[in-house]
């Protein structure tokens, strides 16, 4: 039996972003026609008595909460305050808000982050705040953990059925190729195409290609939400969140040469050893959410393929803007 019926109201907070749209298009293929999507413009998440009245007057029965401020190494860097104050605002006002309103279910979207630097690979849900966090991006680590830990909490103290998941390195469709403060993987994306239609003769790239990392197509992630949010229910003693990612891991130089394959960029590929690598592995165990029937079907050489397309294809004039 499903824990939401397409008779739901479904709030999708963040439903213009990557992995709020694809979460969108995931239940729109399953039939889940009444959702509701408030733009930035419509409702600001920062705002707490504007999230109250809205939900006041839109009634969800069942949230999905994929708003965040995002950002790579650099942005994380930069803007520490910013990235902690306003995850941790959006956050509590969706969630708390969600609770006192009778939201009968809601999903959290979390990032693999949250695990110690030196976690032991691959990681398991029971890692959490078991070691020091990756000082690249510690302050977006915190606020997501703080989301995780209240949804666990109202579960815990009042029986609120709130849930998370934390997906790992995303990418596909409506991803950020900001030039300062995208992930590695659009950031890349774009510094190679430009390259190739450059026809420059080599890039660089940070660090020293060694981490190794996995990618998850963000239409891969949309599926898992959709499975999450229609059947599972942690136990008592279970964790309250899943990892979703593909298990499979590489390294940032076999990503960069993925890239360049994919833009069809031919040049030299230079490492500058003088930034910062992050964490050396993140690899995610996947069992429990495996266990219920789901796994990752978009592989990697696949997914950049359709990724550089849509990117050369729709986003050529947004990039010019940035």
């Amino acid at each position: 039996m499903s824990l939401i019926t397409t008779s739901d109201r479904l709030a999708i907070f963040g439903a213009r972003g990557m992995a709020g749209s694809a979460i969108s298009r995931a239940l729109d293929r399953a039939g889940y026609q009444q959702q509701l999507k408030p733009s930035r413009q419509e409702l600001d998440l920062l705002d707490s008595v504007g999230v109250q009245n809205w939900f006041a007057e839109h009634q969800p029965t069942v949230v999905v909460l994929a708003a965040a401020k995002v950002g790579g190494i650099h942005a994380n860097h930069t803007y520490p305050a910013d990235f902690l104050l306003e995850n941790l605002k959006i956050q509590t006002n969706v969630i708390e808000t969600a609770w006192r309103s009778g939201v009968r279910r809601l999903l959290f979207l979390g990032s693999s982050c949250i695990y110690p630097k030196l976690a032991e690979q691959p990681i398991k849900e029971e890692s959490l705040l078991t070691g020091e966090l990756e000082p690249t991006n510690e302050w977006y680590a915190i606020a997501k953990i703080a989301g995780i830990k209240l949804c666990e909490a109202l579960r815990k103290q009042y029986g609120f059925d709130a849930v998370s998941l934390m997906p790992t390195n995303l990418y596909g469709p409506g991803d950020n190729y900001h030039p300062e403060n995208s992930h590695v993987l659009p950031a890349m994306i774009r510094r190679f195409h430009e390259a190739a239609e450059a026809n420059a003769e080599s890039v660089t790239c940070w660090g020293t290609g060694s981490p190794l990392r996995e990618f998850l197509h963000v239409d891969d992630l949309g599926e898992a939400c959709l499975l999450a949010l229609k059947q599972w229910k942690p136990g008592p003693e279970d964790p309250s969140f899943l990892n979703v990612g593909t298990g499979i891991d590489l390294s940032i130089r076999e990503l960069a040469e993925a890239v360049a394959e994919a833009t069809g960029f031919r040049g030299a590929i230079h490492w500058d050893s003088s930034k910062p690598d992050g964490t050396p592995r993140k690899q995610l165990d996947v069992s429990r959410l495996a266990r219920l029937g789901w796994r990752a079907r978009i592989p990697l050489a696949e997914g950049l393929t359709s990724t550089v397309a849509f990117f050369r294809e729709h986003l050529r004039a947004q990039m010019a803007r940035l």
